[in-house]
């Protein structure tokens, strides 16, 4: 599990920040991750290390919440059986196995609805209750489940998975046809081999009836796998505006540059240019990108450019908020980085979250400069 950095202000890592040194760059790291960490990673982002079923709190308006929570504790205690033995575990694990008993019932979940209704945090906590090692369950983004696919190939991937006893994915992606079929055709090998599934997505933002679900859209496309899902509805208002205040406004170029200084572990870096640096670096990447880094501050934020830009930020942002990394910036507020059109076209839904994952960011930054 390393990562490696090319020039001598970035830390590498594991190694401490170092008191009173300049700030880091994004920019100045390169890092290199073997593929064993990929599949090693596959767990609970550490913003999700400590939820449980028990700390997640279902909006009394919404009972639909309250009964998500009790059919997947419920789901959870059913795979407490025999594991799948759908081939020998392990990163490298190759051989045939008799196939396995498969409990009768759907062998997976659906989480159906919006942007910040719980649903990560539901997903986690059934990973958490799982009874099995972290070695036989597994948690993943459908981005860092294809970027598995691409680094083991597509039978090393299915081997590597089938001896799991349950796979997690978050935040399933409709928008790419060719991503979709792929993990459709994955699932559906390791539902043969007695792996439980469970998956979330989200509603596309403008789209008719937007607050209700993508459960239709879903089970369509994973085609033959439907049968195997049961849907869960989950409504409710994005848990991130309920009685917070508005995000705040971007600080001055010297506000950035001043907490950066300050605080130990912090990053800086100019907007264009780490916007630059990302196309350098495959977005499987970009979690050990931030690895060791306090704080992310940018000066000089702008609307992106064009869609491919756009798309390598969501990944970004995504892996910020599973790492809980405050997000300090001067320039455009967070709102402003995509343009209409990209708003309303067919990525709208990553955009969307990317908005709202900064945003919460944002306001973890506050402290930042409030200390200093």
């Amino acid at each position: 599990m390393s990562s490696s950095t090319a020039a001598s202000g970035s830390a590498a890592h594991g190694s401490a920040p170092i008191a009173g040194a300049a700030p880091l760059s994004l920019c100045a790291r390169e890092p290199h991750v073997p593929a064993d960490r990929l599949v090693a990673e596959m767990v609970p982002p550490p913003r999700f290390d400590s939820v449980r079923f028990g700390t997640y709190i279902p909006d009394p308006n919404q009972p639909s919440q309250a009964e998500a929570v009790r059919v997947l504790e419920g789901f959870a205690a059913g795979l407490d059986g025999a594991p799948a033995t759908g081939g020998r575990r392990g990163f490298l694990g190759f051989g045939r196995a008799k196939a396995p008993k498969i409990p009768a019932g759907p062998r997976g979940v659906y989480l159906d609805g919006g942007y910040g209704v719980g649903k990560t945090h539901l997903l986690a906590s059934l990973w958490h209750a799982t009874d099995a090692e972290p070695s036989r369950k597994a948690f993943g983004t459908f981005v860092e489940l294809t970027n598995l696919v691409g680094a083991l190939g597509f039978q090393q991937t299915v081997r590597t998975l089938s001896g799991h006893r349950l796979l997690c994915i978050d935040e399933f992606e409709l928008d790419d046809p060719g991503d979709t079929v792929l993990v459709s055709t994955l699932l559906g090998k390791l539902v043969d081999a007695g792996v439980a599934l469970a998956a979330t997505s989200n509603t596309l933002p403008g789209k008719l009836g937007e607050g209700r679900f993508a459960a239709a859209d879903f089970l369509r496309e994973i085609q033959g796998l439907s049968a195997h899902f049961r849907t869960l509805r989950i409504d409710g208002e994005d848990y991130r505006h309920r009685g917070l205040p508005e995000a705040p406004a971007p600080y001055s170029d010297e506000q950035v540059t001043r907490a950066a200084q300050a605080t130990e572990g912090a990053s800086l870096d100019d907007f264009a240019e780490l916007l630059d640096h990302l196309a350098r670096v495959h977005p499987s990447r970009y979690g050990a990108l931030t690895d060791g880094i306090a704080a992310v501050c940018l000066t000089g934020v702008r609307p992106v450019p064009d869609q491919s830009t756009a798309l390598r930020l969501v990944v970004l942002a995504d892996r910020l908020y599973d790492r809980e990394v405050p997000v300090l910036a001067s320039g455009l507020p967070f709102d402003r980085l995509f343009s209409e059109e990209m708003l309303r076209g067919g990525y709208r839904k990553k955009y969307f979250r990317a908005i709202s994952r900064l945003t919460a960011l944002a306001r973890d930054a506050a402290r930042l400069v409030a200390s200093n």
